[in-house]
Formats: C-alpha cells, sequence, structure tokens
C-alpha cells in the first residue's frame, strides 16, 4: 500500500483515478441515480384510482422513473470523465442548498406557499452569487407569481398563507 501510495503522489490517491481512467464520479451518480429511480418505481407500484384515470396514478413516476433507470445504468457501464470533486467551500454551498429545499418542505404549510418559496427564492439566489437587491425583487415578484399561476390559473389548491398565521 505504500508504494502504491508513494508512486500516487498522495497519501489519499485522489491522482489515480485519471491515470487508470477510472471516473468514479460518474459512476457513482450512475448508483445513486440507479437506486433513486428503482426506489421511486417500486413506490409507485402500490398507487391505485378509485376511478377516472384508466391508466392509474402509477403511470406518472414510471415515465419519470424507467429513464432514469436507463441513465443510471448508462453513467455506470459507459462513464465519460472523472470530474473534480467540489472543495469545502462547495460542499458548504451544496449542503446549505439542500437545507434550504428540506426547510422549503417543511415550512411550506406552516408558513405558506408565498413566504415559503420567497425566502427559498432568496436564499437560493444568494447563495448562487445574485445580488441582494436582484434577489429580493425577484422573489418578491416569483413568489406571489407562482402562486397565481398554480393556485389561480391552474386551479392546483396552496396555502396563500399557512397555518402559523391563522
Amino acid at each position: 500500500m505504500r508504494r502504491l501510495c508513494h508512486r500516487a503522489g498522495t497519501a489519499d490517491g485522489r491522482d489515480l483515478a485519471p491515470d487508470r481512467r477510472h471516473p468514479v464520479t460518474d459512476r457513482l451518480a450512475g448508483l445513486f441515480f440507479l437506486l433513486l429511480a428503482t426506489g421511486y418505481v417500486w413506490l409507485s407500484a402500490g398507487y391505485t384510482a378509485g376511478f377516472g384515470d384508466p391508466l392509474g396514478p402509477a403511470i406518472f413516476p414510471r415515465v419519470i422513473g424507467i429513464p432514469a433507470i436507463l441513465l443510471g445504468l448508462s453513467l455506470m457501464i459507459w462513464p465519460q470523465h472523472s470530474a473534480d470533486w467540489a472543495g469545502s467551500a462547495g460542499l458548504i454551498r451544496q449542503g446549505t442548498a439542500i437545507a434550504l429545499l428540506l426547510g422549503y418542505a417543511l415550512l411550506l404549510e406552516p408558513l405558506g406557499f408565498v413566504p415559503t418559496s420567497f425566502a427559498a427564492i432568496l436564499g437560493l439566489g444568494l447563495l448562487m452569487g445574485a445580488p441582494p437587491v436582484g434577489g429580493f425583487l425577484t422573489a418578491a415578484l416569483a413568489a406571489p407569481g407562482l402562486y397565481i399561476l398554480f393556485d389561480r390559473l391552474m386551479g392546483l389548491p396552496l396555502p396563500l398563507l399557512g397555518t402559523w398565521f391563522g
């Protein structure tokens, strides 16, 4: 092992992947997509509809899941390149984005669609480097605009203000 690490030049062996042409990033992404899509399709098998749609509610997850399974398999079998992994700053930004999206999902009902969407759009915009005023204006226009689009025009019932506001 010591000889292998000495030849690699680093103790952790990070530079072995490009030398041996092992595109680990594509294969890990492929495995992630494969597992996620397989679970998605498997869970959709139990969906039933009492009436209405002759195809049933399971068709949409399958239309999304089956191509995602094929994508995952193709990334695992025929990887294209080995990407550079994000440094600590990039990982912190990715973790913050995931936390914002999880917070959005958890706070949508208690806060309502417009305040939660405003906070998520503003937070993600700032995280991606938007100027504060531009991010604020974008969130201030997009949150109520999306509410009008989904709730009023498309008929999807969304809470304008959540349970915390009465």
